[in-house]
Order: C-alpha cells, then structure tokens, then sequence
C-alpha cells in the first residue's frame, strides 16, 4: 500500500515544437520545446524557487521524449538537484503513436482516417500505434511503480497531457467513454497536477489518493 504522504506532482511540458510545428509528436517527431514553451516551463520554475512549494528532498523523474526530459532539466535547479538526477522512463510517456510518428498532422489525417465506426479504447488508427487501453495500462503501471518506489517522498513527474488525462481517468473511476458525448479534460502546457496519498477522512484505517490540484497554472497569469 503507498504511504500516507506520498504526493505525485505532474507537470506537462511546454508546449512542444512538434505543437507549434503540427507533427505527431511521438519518439521520433518530438523535437522539445518551442522557445514558448521553454519561457512557460522557467515561469514555473521561478515559482518554485520563490514559494518553496514542492518542499525539501524531492525526486524528479521523467518521460524520455525530449520535451519531457528538457522541461525536467529546466525544473531541477528549483528543487535542488542536478540534470543527471532525473530519472527516464517510458512509462511516463505520451501516448505511442507507431507508423503516424513524425507526419504532419493533415497527412496523419488523410493517410489514417477516423474509423467509419467510431472512436472506442480499443480502436487502433495505424500499425503500431497504441489503443487508449493499451496506454491505460502503461500508464497505471508507472504511476504505482512510482508510488512504491518512492514512499513518502515528492515525486516531481516531468509527463505529458495525455499522461496525466490517463491518471485522471483512472483515480476517479472514470469512464472513457464511447460516443464522444463525456466532457473532455483540458490539460495546458506548464501545467501542475498533484495527487497526494491522505487518510481517508471518514475511515481512518485507510488512505486513498486526494486531488490537490488539476491544471495549475497560475505561473502563467496573464500569458499571451
């Protein structure tokens, strides 16, 4: 069981050039952070080192795709640790778009239409691209593999919208939904999610996960 204490603060990334650019940006169209993106992730990090909010002795981890690596490295200073500190994993990645890596967003579009049937968890748009369903388990599977490996502590998670969607999805019990009638959940560049493992207010023999927080981003006030 993850111990009372443990909180998992999840940062998207800046917005991407792959964003600014319409690529898919998978492992191999992710080219970083767009200049913009790189002022949204330093904004966040002058916050932290002006509020000391994240608090003392904190892990920072990360996915491996470049924005998430240079979002973590543009963070680290604020919490105290050196860019060779960030610990990479896949598992914290976006969602794993196969042979659609790298297109242009319209040729993406034209060359792997939407199935005539609908979107459903299990729907696969190109060879090797990952099914919602798929990544749901990747996913679940790195946020506990956090939880356990990091007892107690701050785990900073430099990830991505996707990512983060997914841990939603699943700590509030969440149907994905089929039919496209669900309302959607919005997750901005720079952004900060934090869950926290609490005791359970009413059954205090139990702890849960508590949402503290979902898309913070107050560092941006006022961005254009």
């Amino acid at each position: 069981m993850e111990v009372e204490g443990t909180r998992l603060v999840l940062v998207r990334h800046g917005e991407s050039l792959a964003q600014e650019l319409g690529i898919v940006g998978g492992h191999e169209g992710c080219r970083g952070l767009s200049a913009a993106g790189r002022r949204q992730v330093e904004a966040l990090r002058d916050r932290w080192d002006r509020t000391g909010e994240v608090g003392d002795n904190p892990v920072l981890c990360a996915s491996i795709m470049p924005r998430a690596v240079e979002t973590a490295a543009i963070l680290a200073p604020s919490l105290g640790l050196a860019v060779d500190h960030i610990a990479q994993d896949c598992g914290l990645c976006e969602h794993h778009p196969g042979e659609g890596d790298g297109l242009s967003r319209a040729e993406y579009e034209a060359r792997y239409p939407f199935p005539a049937e609908g979107w459903s968890p299990d729907v696969r748009r190109c060879p090797g691209d990952e099914t919602w369903n798929e990544m749901a388990v990747r996913v679940g599977t790195a946020f506990d593999d956090l939880a356990a490996r990091y007892p107690g502590r701050t785990v900073v998670v430099a990830t991505h919208g996707g990512w983060i969607v997914q841990v939603m999805i699943r700590l509030l019990g969440i149907d994905p939904g089929r039919d496209g009638t669900r309302a959607w959940l919005g997750c901005n560049n720079a952004s900060v999610t934090e869950w926290r493992r609490v005791t359970q207010r009413y059954e205090d023999t139990a702890t849960v996960w508590e949402l503290a927080r979902y898309n913070d981003t107050a560092h941006l006030h006022g961005w254009p």
